[in-house]
Order: structure tokens, then sequence, then C-alpha cells
């Protein structure tokens, strides 16, 4: 007879089996107000299912079971397969049949980037792993679309719902991923330094054949049908795109090498490589000399996707840290209930709707970017700056999101150690925070009409609010600064870009949230300058605490 020494209470699973889209208000007005209620539906479908127990349980299962590299069949042919754990097919093919990877190129109903972001977000919020090569694949499609010869073999499949997990050539397949290919050891984020070579087969040229020889340090999601590579043409070339397929065209695996996968601490789902190439086959898109504006225009794609995407771990860690602290009792009331809890909770909370709503902002910039230039400049400027300060506040948001829980938070079995495992990996990829911040000095240089339409724009949603009004003239200032020597400019980046982040949010927050969630914003983050505190650590007398916690999570 086994003993009993005590009953479990005061204990609370994380959540799950709830509405992700219906409990969130915010994302709920962002639909509407960009004109994309023509996606509720699916996207309330879609919802729903992802906010299901099984579906976390995938979740769980794809990232405690790693990708592993197989180099050779049971005949000893080089092979280089990535072998995934089911669960990761399952939320591969849930993203891919909700439509989401094309959608924003391939229909024309106004607000469909805002549909994506709000699909995007949501899958998120569940799995993050699994939206890195659906990040890069979509990322490619406009790229592709320049390219005549290769977009009529391949629109088809990059437009497909279709899941195909099958590891042959893309000619037979229903569906296809595309990766991307530029970091090399001896640069990292400096492309130019990429040392791979690029040779002409026969002539050269637009839609030629290469053969690429070197290797990528980080290679994304290796079990593409293909990727988007940089390579140098000759020794002392000019830079290049190529499109490097899985397979070459005569059904013959193509020379690249796969060295070993990455022990990654976090978005471990998902597989990241070390490749080689040897005489590897590839096509040149656009033209020699071209290759790093070709690339970077991807990364303009999957920057806002990282935005996105630590709005989404950010908005899931508050969710569950609401959750529980409304069960837990500590001290005779329930978590939700003591007063110190509650100006952390509510912290979070308007941590959260504020990157919610700036990312909703430059989903919508990429659909209008030509208009006008307050368009371009939310496109060009806010998304660099943009995905510096939102990936950095995902990193603090969900450590303090974490210790609600205490120690039940940071075991491995649950939803909040892999949210802040996670967290760190948006900030780096696609350009570390001080190539964003460098990237937002330059985009305020070469587009002096788009930014001072921007201000403008904040201008008009100031008015009435001194704090938001000091805000503007001190970031008027600091702008002054570009005419300023570089080693100086530059040192101020990471300056120049927390305060334009933080501004826009407080300017979009007055425009479309409630007066509690905007006044509070601006007191805490504009009124006592504290926008890089710790969490928590606002005066909030006076701010409607218990109605921006309504807001953020019904309960």
């Amino acid at each position: 007879m086994g003993w009993n020494t005590h009953q479990v209470f005061n204990q609370f699973p994380e959540l799950s089996d709830y509405d992700p889209l219906a409990s969130d208000a915010a994302l709920c007005q962002a639909l509407a107000r960009a004109g994309s209620n023509w996606a509720r539906p699916a996207l309330e479908g879609y919802a729903q299912r992802l906010g299901r127990t099984e579906t976390y349980a995938l979740a769980q299962q794809a990232n405690r079971h790693a990708p592993e590299l197989k180099r050779y069949d049971t005949r000893g042919r080089r092979i280089d397969a990535m072998e995934f754990h089911p669960a990761w097919h399952e939320l591969m093919a849930l993203y891919r049949g909700q439509g989401l990877v094309s959608l924003p190129f391939r229909e024309q109903h106004t607000g469909r980037w805002t549909a994506w972001a709000a699909g995007f977000y949501l899958h998120g919020q569940v799995e993050q792993g699994t939206l890195c090569p659906a990040t890069m694949t979509q990322a490619a499609i406009p790229l592709l679309q320049r390219e005549d010869a290769l977009w009529t073999q391949l629109r088809d499949k990059l437009y497909s719902d279709a899941y195909d997990a099958r590891d042959v050539p893309a000619a037979d397949k229903a569906s296809i991923w595309l990766g991307m290919g530029m970091t090399e050891k001896q640069g990292g984020s400096d492309v130019r330094a990429n040392t791979t070579l690029a040779t002409p087969v026969g002539a050269g040229g637009r839609g030629a054949e290469y053969l690429l020889r070197g290797h990528k340090w980080f290679f994304s999601a290796p079990q593409c049908d293909a990727h988007l590579v940089t390579a140098r043409v000759g020794a002392d070339g000019p830079f290049a795109c190529f499109y490097v397929p899985r397979w070459r065209p005569d059904g013959s695996r193509n020379a690249v090498r796969v060295q070993q996968l990455k022990d990654k601490l976090g978005n471990r789902s998902n597989a990241s490589a070390e490749v080689e190439f040897e005489d590897a086959w590839g096509l040149l898109m656009g033209e020699e000399g071209r290759g790093i504006p070709t690339i970077i225009e991807m990364a303009g794609y999957t920057r806002l996707n990282c935005v996105v995407g630590s709005a989404a771990i950010m908005r899931q860690a508050l969710v569950q840290a609401l959750a529980y602290a409304r069960r837990r009792q500590a001290f005779g009331k329930t978590l939700a209930e003591q007063p110190l809890m509650r100006a952390v909770l509510a912290d979070l909370a308007l941590e959260s709707e504020a990157a919610l709503q700036l990312a909703m902002r430059l989903a919508q910039a990429c659909e209008d970017e030509n208009v006008t230039p307050a368009e371009r400049a939310w496109r060009r400027i806010m998304t660099p700056a943009a995905k510096f300060w939102v990936c950095k506040r995902a990193v603090e948001l969900t450590g303090e999101a974490m210790e609600v829980f205490g120690g039940n938070g940071y075991v491995e079995d649950g939803v909040m150690a892999r949210l802040y495992r996670e967290a760190p990996v948006n900030s780096i990829w696609e350009g570390s925070g001080n190539v964003m911040c460098l990237d937002v000095l330059r985009a305020l240089q070469r587009e002096p009409d788009a930014a001072q339409a921007l201000l403008a724009e904040f201008h008009a949603t100031a008015q009435g609010e001194p704090r938001l009004a000091a805000a503007l003239q001190a970031l008027q200032a600091l702008q002054a600064l570009l005419a300023a020597p570089p080693d100086q400019a530059e040192a101020l980046g990471r300056v120049l870009a927390q305060r334009l982040v933080v501004l826009a949010q407080a300017c979009l927050l007055r425009r479309h949230a409630p007066a509690a969630m905007a006044d509070a914003f601006i007191a805490t983050r504009l009124g006592d300058g504290g926008a890089g505190r710790v969490m928590g650590a606002a005066d909030m007398r006076g701010l409607d605490v218990a109605a921006i916690l309504a807001r953020a999570f019904p309960g």
C-alpha cells in the first residue's frame, strides 16, 4: 500500500482549450480597421484549432524531439535527409493548409497583409519553429515573380495550400518550401565579407546556370526544396543571388552537403544547418552585382515576420501569466488580486498590445508601401526599428511572465520555458540589434521626405497630449545628429531607434486603443522616461489597471 503524504491543490495547468482570436480584442479590432473581415471566418476556425490542448501537445512534441540529420541511406548513398517528428509535419500542414504562405501575394483583397499577419500571429503563439520555412518561402515570392522562367515553373507550387513533405525534385511536388543562405563563418551580418564563389557554366547572365563553391555557417531550414544564396561571381567579382535547388534538373541530388545541424538554444523544432557547396548547381536571379540588394529586399519581409513573431510570443506569455495568476492563491488572495502583481500584469499587457499595434501597422504598410511617403516610412524606417525594439522586449517580457509561475514556469514540461528560449532568436536572426539600428539611420538619411511625413503623422496624433509632444520634440532633436560625424551618430543608434518605436507605439495606442491603455502606456513609457525599465517598476496610481487587464484577456 503506497503512502498518501498530501493532497495536490492550488496547482493549475497552463492555459489551453481557449480561443486566441475571440479573446483578443485588439487583434479583432485591427482586422476590422484594415478591412480584413473577409478573412475572419477562416481565421476564427484556425484560432479555435490552434487553441486546442492537442495542438499545444504537438508544439511540445515537435520541440522536444528535434530534427535529426541522416547523411546516408541504407546502401551508403549521400542523402543529407532531415528527419522530423510527426508533430512537426502536422503543424506544417496546419499552417500551409490555411493558405497563409502566399496569401498576401496571391490575393488582392483589401487588408490581405493584416489578415496574413493575424494568422501568423495566432500560429506563433503556439509554435514558432514551423514559421521559419514559412517566412522564407513567403519572402522569396516577390523576388521569384521577377524571374519569368523560374516563376512559370514554381508559381503553382508556391501558391499551393497542400503540404508535401516528400524529399523529391520540386517538379514532382504539389508544393515547395524555400530557405535562404547568407551567413558565412568570417562575416556574420557582414555579407560583403562572404567568400562563396559562383562560376558560370556557359556565358552566364540572368537565368543562367552557375556552380557554387564555398559554405554557409547558418543555412536556414536545410530540408527546403530550394534556397536563395548569395555568392561572389569570380574571386574579385560582384555579389549575386542564386536559386539553388535541393535536386538538380536531371533528378540527381544537388551538391549542397549538410555538415551538421545546429544545436540551438530555442527554435528546437526547426532545423538550421552548416553546409558546404561542392560545385552546387544554381540559377542567377537578377543581375550580377545586385545580389546583396536582392537578398536585403527579401530580408525586409522576413524582418516584419520577426516583429509579428515576437509580438506573438509576448501575447502568449501574457495570456498564460494572466490565466494562471487569476487562479493561483497566495497569502489569502489570487495572485491577480495582489497589488504588486497587478502592476506587473498590467505592464505586460501594455507592452504586448503596443507590440501588436505596431506589427499590424507595419503589415498594412506592405500593402500600401508606395502610396505615400508616410507609408514608405513605416515600411523602410519603422520595420528595422521595430525589429530591434520589439524582439528585445520579448526577451524581457517572457522572463517576467515566466516568473509569475514561480518554479513551475522554469521546467520544460510547459509552455513558458519554451517561450523564454524562443524569444531571443528573432532579435538575432535577419540582422541583430546593432544592424537594425544602423539600417534605421541609413533609412532616415536616404529617405528624408518619408521621415518627415512620418514625423508629421506623429505630430498630428500628439495634439493635446503634452507628453507625446515632448517625446516628438526630443526625437527631432536626436534626428539632427544624422548630420554629425558617423561615429557620433552611430553611437546613438539604439537611443534613436528606441525613442522612435516607443513614440510610434504611443501614437498607435492613442489612435486605436481605449483611453485606459493609451493613457497608461504614455504615462509609464513617456511620462517617467522609463521605457527600458524592469517590468512592473512603474507608477500605476491613477491608472485604470482593471480596465487594462480586462481588455488584455477576459476572465
